[in-house]
């Protein structure tokens, strides 16, 4: 890379298709706490967890999966020296038209695919809304985090293997490697993840095992951890399957536990979680709990 090149900042936003759209504006509200906003038709929702127009869009196209990772870039500059970067290294880049750009709600757009195939859209200059302070879908005792930090992690699901993902998310700034070496009873080896950063989060995102949906799961962080114990408490009385318990990572330190959404994946709610340490190291287990849960994952259910 040129001397003063400048990677992607942050987890901008995702766009997730879904198959039910009023349960995932209900669980959204209702469950996750955060702001719905209609879209543009009857087929579009955005979420909203701070002054950003969006985080996330849910788009109902009966996928139940991630459509479009979205990764901030500074400014012109950075948008402009990205697609150098990118083209020198034989990616394919198209820049989108303005009409594109205005459509997610930024200045410009650019799209790639990363080794998986999955779509990859790197943007600059979101919508930001001062004058529409974040409004909880339900009672909360913080926010969320997002500052410097962007709106969470995701871990996906990959097809390719990590030399090639690595390879690629290194030219977008991405920093990291595999952070854990998991050992199973059921498996002849440690299942390895991969953990990547790019600014104050211990990650942004995350690579897993193959699987059936591009998607593993999303996180987001609270800033107070009691709306990390409320929201388990409505998950639980709601009856929506919890499918990790409550623990706390060894590389990101993070106080967290996950459950099913209405797509089948998984949402992770945390508090707590570490800055990268800048050195590479690896776990073979979390620090406490997080035990898996096997749930009835017949049926899905939010609160009214």
């Amino acid at each position: 890379m040129s001397t003063g090149f400048s990677g992607v900042t942050e987890l901008g936003t995702i766009t997730l298709g879904v198959s039910d759209l009023s349960t995932w504006v209900q669980f959204a509200s209702t469950v996750l706490g955060m702001e719905v906003v209609p879209g543009e038709s009857d087929d579009i929702a955005y979420l909203r967890m701070d002054y950003w127009h969006h985080r996330i869009k849910l788009l109902a196209d009966g996928s139940d999966d991630l459509v479009a990772l979205s990764l901030r870039l500074a400014g012109v500059l950075e948008f402009r020296a990205m697609a150098k970067v990118l083209e020198a290294a034989g990616v394919p880049v198209r820049v989108g038209t303005p009409a594109e750009a205005e459509a997610r709600q930024v200045l410009e757009v650019m799209f790639v695919s990363d080794p998986n195939g999955y779509p990859v859209e790197l943007f600059h200059g979101p919508l930001v809304q001062y004058d529409l302070p974040f409004h909880p879908g339900r009672r909360m005792h913080g926010g969320f985090k997002t500052a410097l930090g962007g709106f969470g992690h995701i871990m996906l699901n990959r097809k390719a293997d990590f030399e090639a993902i690595h390879t690629f998310y290194t030219l977008l700034g991405l920093r990291g490697g595999i952070e854990y070496k998991m050992p199973l009873p059921h498996l002849p080896a440690p299942v390895e993840l991969m953990f990547l950063h790019c600014n104050g989060r211990q990650h942004t995102l995350a690579f897993g095992p193959p699987g059936e949906k591009r998607i593993n799961h999303v996180m987001t962080e609270m800033e107070r951890m009691e709306d990390v114990g409320l929201a388990y408490d409505i998950v639980a009385r709601s009856g929506i399957p919890v499918i990790i318990e409550p623990g706390s990572h060894a590389n990101d330190q993070m106080f967290s536990f996950y459950f099913k959404n209405p797509s089948g994946f998984m949402n992770e709610i945390g508090w707590g979680g570490r800055s990268p340490t800048g050195q590479s190291e690896y776990f073979q287990r979390d620090s406490f709990g997080h035990a898996p849960v096997m749930p009835n994952m017949k049926g899905f259910m939010v609160p009214a």
